[in-house]
């Protein structure tokens, strides 16, 4: 059973044919943007990665793993004690690993971008 029946939400606005071309569309947009800017970086004579670009991206990924996982585990515990306390129904599958995702990927973005300008 899904907690989304009688909800007139998202699906309702935005068609999944239009949906299903417009995600390949942004990631070969992304592609093209990602080669692009290493193309550039390389003509210019900047290196692909240093020491402090690697020590900046370890670091940033070593907080986004943690703070995925603390919300993975704060998500299993909201859902458990949800559905045994407050007898709440349960949440499809796919939104939490969309959530998870996005909150792990995110956290990655900012942090890298965080820790890129702080210097040393």
């Amino acid at each position: 059973m899904s907690t989304m029946e009688g909800c007139d939400g998202m699906a309702d606005l935005l068609p999944w044919s239009i949906v299903s071309i417009v995600i390949p569309v942004l990631i070969v947009l992304i592609g093209i943007l990602v080669v692009w800017k290493i193309y550039k970086d390389r003509k210019s004579g900047f290196p692909s990665a240093d020491e402090r670009t690697q020590r900046v991206t370890g670091k940033a990924a070593t907080f986004a793993l943690l703070i995925g996982s603390y919300f993975t585990l704060a998500l299993m515990f909201m859902l458990i004690f949800g559905r045994e306390f407050y007898n709440l129904q349960n949440v499809d599958a796919g939104y939490l690993l969309i959530a998870t995702l996005l909150v792990s990927n995110v956290s990655f973005i900012i942090l890298r971008w965080v820790f890129g300008r702080k210097g040393d």
